[in-house]
């Protein structure tokens, strides 16, 4: 399993995204975590923001096709796409995913 990290600014945008992934079947479940605040640099300026941080939870496989998705749908010029693979999960979630992502 893997679960792809990326970040939005508004929490509606969060929802949106979220709903689109798990309907497409792209992940079996999205958190939204409350917001945070990012501080990073762009266009050669030190940035703060206020973000929301999702956590996508899907397969290898379908991670080009979430990173597509993820590209195509953020209001980001460069979103943040990050996969972290699962180095463990329980037998029981990991089922749950599997059905749920079946095509």
């Amino acid at each position: 399993m893997l679960i792809v990290l990326t970040t939005v600014p508004k929490a509606a945008e969060a929802e949106s995204l979220a709903e689109k992934l798990v309907a497409e079947k792209l992940a079996a479940c999205v958190q939204i975590l409350p917001p945070m605040t990012s501080v990073y640099v762009w266009d050669g300026a030190v940035q703060k923001e206020n973000e929301h941080l999702l956590l996508i939870k899907t397969l290898p496989e379908k991670y080009d096709e979430v990173e597509a998705f993820i590209t195509a749908n953020h209001t980001y010029e460069v979103p943040e796409i990050v996969a972290i693979e699962a180095a463990k999960v329980s037998g029981n979630y990991l089922d749950w995913i599997l059905d749920t992502l079946k095509d």
